[in-house]
């Protein structure tokens, strides 16, 4: 049986950083690996508009 409201858990769970449990099936160590790949690709994407804009 799966949960009709998982998804959007899992998405209020990781926004508001919840620490503690499982929400959306996901436990606090998944939530921490998603949010750390999350940053990585924020910083990444950061780094790689900014070496575009320097080359125009």
């Amino acid at each position: 049986m799966r949960c009709p409201v998982r998804a959007q858990c899992a998405a209020h769970a990781l926004a508001v950083r919840e620490p503690y449990g499982v929400w959306g099936g996901l436990t606090e160590d998944e939530r921490e690996e998603l949010m750390g790949r999350a940053r990585h690709r924020l910083v990444s994407a950061s780094a790689g508009a900014g070496d575009s804009a320097s080359n125009n």
